[in-house]
């Protein structure tokens, strides 16, 4: 059985920290939201009894601050601990403020609770600058639905109710929101009415779970930075059935009428995804400077992160043998630099689009991704361990049938072994 909980505080790594957020008014004295420290530990036992001490020494501070005594207590006894350090930054505001003023001037003069709106755009202020483009752009339209509707209310006000109302809007959006200019950009209700009056069809539930874990993570970051007790969509259950749609896997013929059109502009990215595994944001990634020679094994693409793009995943940085018949296209390409300077994943995205069409391949779930999955799929059909393909197209390791992770114990495969399972896939011949 494991053991209670302790109060303010939780285990993140090997060390537990403390958390516990200030009264409003406490906090607008203090210049900051919460009491945060390390309890420098990762035995629970001895987390408890310093959790404990630094409760004592937090109500002290709540209690001085609202009787308006001129310095912070560093502990319950006068002293602190050798491994609870006090925020010299937090009790030299503290003093120069009470020192100048009267604690109650600050009372009144509490900060405003912030509204919807308002904790909508500093948060996306601040992802703004963790999140690559795409994934900013999707917790943006998920945020901005939320506040378009709610901007209003302050965080307080927000209730479950509110939750369950959103959940049951969003389920009557049209999938072609967003397509057109005049779509773009709208609020949430005119967004309802447009799909109504659009046509039958809604987004997925898998869209819908997006949109909610997004608004949720933003409730969780205001409960975080200490704008709220709770977040009140924690007991909100979400119901939408999501159905997982795979990508369709290109036949012989399909890959051979694919490749026969020479398509200009995503011809030479085609044929190295098919003969490599790579996602279309890897290839258009690439950089001369990302080949590797390595003698008698020939040449190996290096995927990591450079300057034109990011990597999904920490697995997804790995090392791909070119295979001979891309050493002919390589020729033909920029001899320094991005090897597909004039492309983008949306470029590409929307030119298979148009050959697609032009073949008359219109089928679900064929899209250019469905140019790996012809990767994934010739490996296993000429025998490769699911481990070994797993190394060469970037996934997260394995299990072995006993459900032994092989990244634990596994240096992985050797690029002699990469190489021949490299040489082995064909593309279909005309």
């Amino acid at each position: 059985m494991s053991s209670a909980p302790i109060r303010y505080a939780y285990l993140k790594g090997q060390t537990w920290l403390y958390r516990r957020n200030y009264p409003k008014e406490v906090a607008a004295v203090l210049g900051q939201q919460a009491l945060k420290q390390s309890l420098k530990t990762s035995d629970a036992k001895v987390a408890r009894k310093r959790a404990a001490e630094v409760n004592v020494r937090y109500d002290d501070t709540v209690q001085q601050v609202l009787s308006g005594a001129a310095s912070l207590p560093q502990s319950a006894t006068g002293e602190t601990s050798g491994w609870a350090t006090p925020s010299e930054v937090a009790l030299a505001r503290l003093r120069a403020t009470l020192e100048h003023a009267e604690p109650a001037r600050y009372l009144e003069e509490l900060q405003t609770v912030p509204t919807v709106q308002e904790a909508a755009r500093q948060y996306l202020l601040l992802r703004q600058r963790e999140l690559r483009p795409g994934g900013f752009k999707s917790v943006r339209y998920s945020v901005e639905l939320f506040a378009s509707k709610y901007g209003g209310l302050t965080l307080p006000e927000v209730t479950r109710d509110h939750g369950r109302e959103f959940l049951s809007l969003i389920a009557q959006l049209s999938p072609y929101l967003g397509k057109s200019r005049k779509t773009r950009g709208l609020s949430l209700d005119a967004s309802v009415a447009w799909s109504r009056s659009a046509d039958s069809r809604r987004i997925t539930g898998r869209t819908q779970r997006r949109i909610w874990s997004q608004v949720k993570h933003w409730l969780d970051w205001c409960v975080y930075e200490g704008e709220l007790e709770t977040n009140p969509f924690d007991s909100v259950r979400f119901e939408a059935k999501v159905r997982y749609h795979p990508y369709a896997v290109p036949t012989d013929d399909e890959v051979r009428a694919l490749l026969e059109q020479e398509d200009p502009h995503i011809g030479h990215v085609l044929r190295l995804c098919l003969l490599s595994g790579m996602r279309s944001g890897e290839a258009v990634g690439l950089m001369r400077e990302d080949l590797v020679d390595k003698g008698n094994l020939g040449w190996f693409f290096h995927v990591r992160p450079n300057a034109l793009r990011l990597l999904k995943t920490e697995a997804a940085e790995r090392q791909v043998p070119v295979h001979t018949e891309l050493y002919t296209l390589l020729d033909q390409l920029p001899k320094s630099g991005p090897l597909f300077p004039d492309l983008t994943v949306n470029e590409v995205t929307k030119q298979f689009a148009r050959l697609r069409k032009r073949l008359d391949m219109e089928r679900p779930g064929l899209v250019f991704h469905s140019t790996r999955k012809w990767f994934i799929t010739q490996c296993e059909r000429t025998g490769v361990l699911e481990h070994f393909t797993a190394s060469l197209v970037g996934h997260k390791s394995a299990r072995s049938e006993n459900g032994i992770t092989y990244s634990i114990y596994s240096a992985g495969i050797s690029d002699e072994q990469k190489r021949a399972i490299i040489d082995q896939i064909r593309l279909p011949s005309s």
